[in-house]
């Protein structure tokens, strides 16, 4: 895991600060130092001095024992062990422990990093970790240990993926400390054959930089996006180099200049800001060269805009746009709305009339350590804090988070390969939408999601009974391809028994929705069945040639042995004067007398079935209503449809046309008498100007 040595000459090191080169050089006389043996009992070793200085910075009243107390069992454990360089394997936790120190990790995070490779490369055994340090200590020293035992290097196989958040298990400093882990592997890369490092560079971008984005942690996703870019794409990596050495050699910076001018502006409006240059990394660079082709001085950087208050940030905002040129298609709000992974930030660009255009960011000082590090920033989030509630328990803001919900996928996913195969597909997507809900929250989607997607996101298995969606207040099929900012509401039918359908699956994009409904059809085989399937869709489709519905205890059939079936083309119900047609199987399918259906059969010389209503009331029966659309219609209708005993078993309802919505309702009375009353009720919901009994035009039996 952890035996590659310190290089300065990995490729991709220059994309790190000066500050990094200083780290590594400072790592050798740390290495030098734990040569030299533990520090007196109770003084803290000079080996960790640096540790302790960014732990302070960010937690100033820390208890620096267990870190001392961590640093003298691991230098003592590796010693005698060094890394391919020739250094002393301690540098590698300390350096691992270093960067998660800097991103304001907590103490119980850093001790367990120190120790994070003592179980499994020295004698020292989990009960003694936790003997000396705790269950916590313990529980994370565990989990990292199981990660370092996943294959990364089969990153194809579907299996991997599922140990590992196993592994892992609901506690997300494993998978930071993992992170860390590869990061300082990843910038000593240099020592191994060029083919293991291109193997380890894969995986790193295929699996933990997807992981590291959708945890937040920007700081350790860019470097390592970096990193990899220069072993994967060394010439491209060259050229970008290139580009950003020219640019840093030009003797004007309009990015500089376009900071002065808005540090002026807001002193002006005496609003307390820190405007800052943040140089863009070299992916980004890439990035952004591939998209605008040549790129121009302001291409390279952003401004970053820190202020103390969240106010701060809408007054920073309007003095840019009030002062300034603002590029109003690239304003966002991540504060209002923050993006899964914790991000929050407004989103903004100004433009000089040159038309260089600047890309602007701006965020509270807590904000921006957030955006940093993640759920690292977030210390311990499964401890109480001191302004929490009274019952003492605190919210894990990482849940529902992504990791969360990733564990419920892989234990709810029918087999390894549905699993990998959405979990592939959720890691692809970069981009994400926000989508509102009536009751005021928010959803986070994959750009491309739908109504399909928002149903599961929301309520989980229970999406099963959901019948359509209104978007923006206009009804809409659960196909319907979301956009950033929409806002859904999701209409739930109320059938215990409602299902989904197979063909939700080629509109659901998301792994909780796509291994809901495979889940639900891999234990429902007999839902692959033509009256089954038609029973429940995202848009309307008139019935096929023979479609019938379920058996009914009503009919009574002059032909013995024979099976009765409700036609589907114009499902009669009592008191409905009724007749029947045999068809395959010994089955007598029953229409309406006056169905289309019975005089086409009976002009092709087909013999009709007497058939009869018997004792029991019980109905089934397809209703079409037409309407004019407006907000909360179809609650309204359903509401109504609900009052009148009727029990919706599916729905589809068509996109509007001209402000005209048609919507088709299969419903279960428990008595065939309430039909007219329904039917009444039904008209009378404002916007309702016609319901008929489903008939359609070319039916068949």
């Amino acid at each position: 895991m952890s035996a590659e040595a310190t290089n300065p000459a990995t490729p991709g090191s220059v994309a790190g600060p000066a500050a990094r080169w200083r780290a590594r050089i400072d790592l050798r006389r740390l290495g030098r130092a734990a040569l030299l043996g533990p520090a007196a009992r109770d003084r803290l070793p000079d080996a960790i001095g640096h540790v302790v200085d960014a732990h302070r910075a960010h937690h100033p009243s820390a208890d620096l024992d267990p870190l001392r107390r961590a640093y003298v069992l691991a230098e003592s454990s590796h010693r005698g062990q060094m890394r391919k360089s020739g250094e002393p394997y301690i540098t590698h936790p300390l350096a691992v422990t270093l960067i998660l120190a800097e991103l304001g990790a907590e103490t119980t995070t850093l001790t367990a990093s120190l120790l994070h490779d003592t179980v499994e490369d020295t004698d020292v055994t989990l009960d003694q970790v936790g003997e000396q340090f705790g269950e916590e200590v313990r529980y994370l020293v565990d989990g990292v240990t199981k990660l370092e035992k996943v294959d990364y290097g089969a990153a194809a196989e579907p299996e991997t993926f599922r140990k590992m958040l196993v592994a892992t298990g609901s506690d997300v400093r494993v998978m930071s400390i993992k992170l860390a882990d590869r990061l300082h592997n990843m910038r000593t890369l240099g020592v191994m054959r060029p083919e293991k490092q291109a193997r380890i560079a894969k995986v790193t971008r295929d699996v933990l930089i997807p992981l590291a984005e959708r945890l937040g942690v920007q700081a350790l996703k860019t470097e390592l996006e970096d990193l990899v870019f220069a072993i994967l794409h060394p010439e491209e990596y060259e050229h970008t180099r290139e580009l950003i050495v020219d640019n840093a050699s030009r003797a004007d910076d309009p990015l500089a200049e376009i900071a002065d001018e808005v540090r002026g502006h807001l002193r002006e409006a005496d609003i307390p800001a820190e405007v800052l240059i943040r140089p863009r990394h070299f992916v980004s660079v890439h990035r952004v060269s591939r998209k605008r082709g040549e790129l121009r001085g302001a291409d390279f950087g952003r401004l970053l805009v820190l202020v103390n208050e969240d106010a701060d940030c809408y007054g920073v905002l309007g003095e840019l746009h009030t002062c300034m040129t603002p590029v109003v298609s690239e304003f966002k709000d991540f504060i209002a709305v923050p993006k899964f992974n914790l991000y929050q930030s407004l989103h903004t660009a100004v433009a000089r009339a040159d038309g260089q255009v600047a890309e602007v960011l701006i965020r509270t000082h807590q904000m921006h350590k957030v955006a940093e590090a993640g759920v690292i920033a977030l210390g311990n989030p499964y401890a109480p804090a001191a302004d929490d509630p009274a019952d003492g328990e605190r919210v894990d803001p990482t849940k529902p988070g992504w990791l969360s919900r990733l564990l419920d996928w892989q234990e709810a996913a029918p087999d390894p390969d549905t699993f990998w195969s959405t979990l592939r597909e959720d890691l692809a997507q970069d981009r994400e939408i926000t989508v509102f809900r009536p009751d005021g929250g928010t959803l986070g989607l994959p750009e491309g999601a739908t109504c399909v997607d928002a149903a599961y996101a929301q309520y989980g298995e229970d999406a099963h009974a959901c019948i359509g969606a209104r978007v923006n207040g206009r009804l809409a099929t659960l196909s319907t391809v979301l956009k950033d900012g929409d806002t859904v509401q999701l209409l739930m039918g109320q059938d215990p028994a409602s299902e989904p359908s197979r063909e939700w699956l080629e509109h659901a994009h998301t792994p909780a929705a796509r291994i809901a409904i495979q889940r639900w059809l891999a234990t429902h085989p007999e839902a692959d069945a033509p009256q089954e399937r038609d029973r429940r869709s995202t848009a309307p489709r008139p019935a096929p040639e023979g479609a019938v519905a379920p058996p009914t205890p009503d009919v009574v059939v002059d032909q013995p042995g024979a099976t009765a079936r409700l036609a589907g083309c114009c499902t009669p119900v009592p008191p409905d004067e009724v007749t029947g047609f045999a068809v395959r199987g010994g089955v007598v399918t029953v229409h309406r007398v006056e169905c289309a259906a019975v005089a086409r059969m009976k002009s092709g010389g087909r013999a009709e079935v007497g058939v009869r209503w018997g004792d029991t009331s019980e109905c089934r029966v397809t209703l079409l209503a037409e309407s004019f659309g407006r907000p909360h219609l179809l609650a309204d209708l359903t509401e109504a449809m609900a009052a009148e005993g009727a029990e919706i078993v599916s729905a589809t309802i068509e996109p509007p046309d001209r402000q005209r919505v048609k919507h088709s309702y299969t419903v279960t009375l428990p008595d065939a008498a309430l039909l007219p009353g329904l039917m009444r009720a039904m008209r009378n919901v404002p916007g309702v100007y016609d319901v008929s009994r489903a008939q359609p035009q070319t039916p068949g039996a």
